[in-house]
This record gives structure tokens, C-alpha cells and sequence, in this order.
């Protein structure tokens, strides 16, 4: 099974896919989708890169893994595909979004829409098994995703991260903050959005008030 991923990162990210960890990490993926259910489809772990060219980055979004119900993963973080029920998360991250901008709350939970305007929709671990939240973790995703923000910080200047809960904020220790924009909150997850640290961020019209000031396009949310 080859690394379906977009040339323009493949010319960022070559070097991983030599290195020792990533040849087990990928042999381990190849066994996990010939011997279970796993999400999201094979044609879609790399969609993050595959929606998003290198070169149109403009704002980052680190979750931790995939979905694990049946249908709901499609490659981007906290995004389902259409006609999915939208999970916990989600939710509240559109309500914040209709709080924030005005905009009604959407219909549809894939958020292929963001990344092709250049949000990337980054999971720091890119597969999971069928029902089983986590389970490919500390597998070698964590190392590469590592490196993806890494160089994304390196090669690039005024990227706007945005950092939710405590996984994401420890990711966020490889950007170079002198160089890019980060934004932190708490997790849109119920738990931490009911204890009052999500709702309010006013992440959304943020973004798009520095876009603005650096003589950018919007994203359209």
C-alpha cells in the first residue's frame, strides 16, 4: 500500500517515509486494515494534506484521532462525512461558530470546505480501529504529525494554529510562536465546553480579523 499522499507534501515529508519508524508504523497500518475495520477509509488518511496544498496554509487545527463509529471519519479532524449525525464536539463547535459569526449552524459535519481554503484539518494520529478510540496511538503517527507541524512552523511564516485542549497545546510545543499566530482554548468536547472553556473563544472571527490584517482572504467557516 503506497503513502496516498498530495506531491507537495510528499516533497516536505519524503524523508519520513524512509526513516525506521515510519516503515514500522506503516507495515503496522497495512496489518490493522487487512486483519480489521478501520477508519477512516484507507483513500482517506491523508486527506488533510490532500485537501490542503503546502503552499495555501494559512490557519492549523490539531485534534487527536479519528472517529471510531462506522461512517463517521473522512480524514480531517473533528469533521464527518455528509449526512453523518455530528458528534459531541462538533456540535459545539458549530455552536460557537454561529455565536461567534452569526452564521446558522450547518447542515452538513464534513468540513472539506475549510481545508480546500487552506485550514489544516490536522489529526495527531491519523487511523484508528473500528470501536476502539486511541488504539493506534503510539504506533508513529504521534512522531510524524510532530514533524508535519515542525516543518509547517519551519517553512512558513504568519500560520495561525489553533490549539484546543491540553493534546493539542502540547503539540503546539514544536511551533515557533515569533514566527505564527497561536490560539488556545479548551476542547470543544461536552466536558470541557460545559465547564466554561470552550464557548466565547471567538476563535472563528479571530482567525479572520488577522487574516484581514495581513491583506489575506477570509476563511469562509
Amino acid at each position: 500500500m503506497q503513502v496516498n499522499i498530495a506531491e507537495n507534501w510528499k516533497h516536505i515529508l519524503e524523508a519520513e517515509f524512509n526513516k525506521d519508524y515510519f516503515k514500522r508504523l506503516w507495515n503496522y497500518v497495512n496489518e490493522e486494515y487487512a486483519t480489521n475495520t478501520c477508519y477512516p477509509k484507507l483513500e482517506d488518511i491523508f486527506a488533510a494534506f490532500n485537501y490542503c496544498a503546502f503552499k495555501d496554509v494559512k490557519v492549523v487545527i490539531i485534534g487527536q484521532d479519528p472517529y471510531h463509529g462506522e461512517g463517521q471519519a473522512n480524514g480531517l479532524c473533528f469533521s464527518v462525512h455528509k449526512d453523518i449525525a455530528h458528534p459531541p464536539s462538533l456540535i459545539n463547535i458549530f455552536k460557537e461558530l454561529h455565536s461567534d459569526t452569526g452564521k446558522p449552524y450547518p447542515v452538513s459535519g464534513d468540513l472539506s470546505s475549510w481545508a480546500s481554503q487552506g485550514v489544516l484539518l490536522l489529526n495527531a494520529t491519523l487511523t484508528v480501529r473500528a470501536g476502539e478510540a486511541g488504539s493506534h496511538q503510539k504506533k508513529g503517527w504521534e512522531e510524524f504529525t510532530d514533524v508535519v507541524i515542525r516543518e509547517t512552523s519551519a517553512k512558513k511564516e504568519g500560520v495561525i494554529f489553533l490549539l484546543w485542549g491540553g493534546f493539542a497545546k502540547k503539540k503546539g510545543k514544536k511551533i515557533d510562536a515569533q514566527k505564527h499566530v497561536v490560539l488556545t482554548s479548551g476542547h470543544p468536547s461536552p466536558l470541557s465546553a460545559n465547564r466554561g472553556y470552550w464557548f466565547g473563544n471567538q476563535h472563528f472571527s479571530k482567525v479572520n480579523e488577522i487574516l484581514k490584517a495581513n491583506n489575506q482572504i477570509p476563511i469562509r467557516w
